[in-house]
C-alpha cells in the first residue's frame, strides 16, 4: 500500500514538473502562474502545494529536469582538438545545434531573466556552469580583448538566432563565427 501510495505522488509530482516545463517553453517562466501548472497537471492547487511549496521550488524542479534532459555539449572532448580555428568550429556547430533543439525555451527563459529574477536566478544557476567551460575550452588559443569579446559575441544565443533570422544555415552562421573571432 506504501509502495503504491509513493508510485502515485512520484507519478503527481512527475506531471506538475513536466506542465510547468511545457508552460514555460510556450509562455514563459514569468508568464506562468502556479494555479496553471496545477489546472495544466491535472491537480488541485493545493496538491500542487505538498509537491512544491512555492515558485522557487517549482523553478529549481522544472529548470533541474529540463537541463538533465537537454544537457548543453560537453566541451571537454574539444581540449583535444590542437588548432584553435577547429576547436572553434566544433564547438559553435555543437553549440548551435543545442540553441536549434532547445529554442523555444531559451527564447522564454532569456527574454523574461531581463526583468523576472527567479527566472535569471534559475538560468544562471543551470547554464553559468557550463557555459563557463564552454567559453574556457574555446578560449584556448585566443589573445586580445577584441577575440574574446567576438567569441562572447558567438557563445550567445542571440547571436545564433540572429545570424539564422538573417537567412544563415547553421553551418554558414559557424563560418561567419569563427572568421570574425580567429582573424581579430
Amino acid at each position: 500500500m506504501l509502495k503504491e501510495r509513493a508510485a502515485r505522488q512520484a507519478e503527481t509530482r512527475s506531471r506538475i514538473v513536466e506542465s510547468a516545463i511545457e508552460l514555460h517553453r510556450t509562455k514563459g517562466p514569468a508568464n506562468t502562474t502556479l494555479s496553471e501548472v496545477a489546472r495544466l497537471a491535472g491537480v488541485q492547487r493545493h496538491t500542487l502545494y505538498r509537491h512544491f511549496p512555492d515558485e522557487r521550488s517549482l523553478s529549481f524542479a522544472c529548470s533541474g529536469t529540463y537541463i538533465e534532459r537537454n544537457p548543453a555539449p560537453d566541451p571537454s572532448p574539444w581540449r583535444r582538438i590542437a588548432d584553435p580555428r577547429t576547436r572553434l568550429h566544433r564547438g559553435l556547430n555543437e553549440l548551435y545545434a543545442y540553441f536549434e533543439a532547445n529554442e523555444a525555451m531559451f527564447t522564454c527563459v532569456l527574454r523574461d531573466a531581463e526583468f523576472h529574477d527567479l527566472t535569471r536566478e534559475m538560468f544562471t544557476l543551470r547554464s553559468g556552469e557550463r557555459l563557463g567551460e564552454i567559453r574556457s575550452v574555446l578560449s584556448e588559443g585566443l589573445s586580445g580583448a577584441r577575440a574574446l569579446a567576438l567569441l562572447d559575441l558567438a557563445l550567445d544565443f542571440r547571436t545564433w538566432r540572429r545570424l539564422r533570422d538573417s537567412g544563415l544555415a547553421r553551418e554558414d552562421a559557424v563560418e561567419t563565427m569563427v572568421d570574425a573571432v580567429a582573424t581579430s
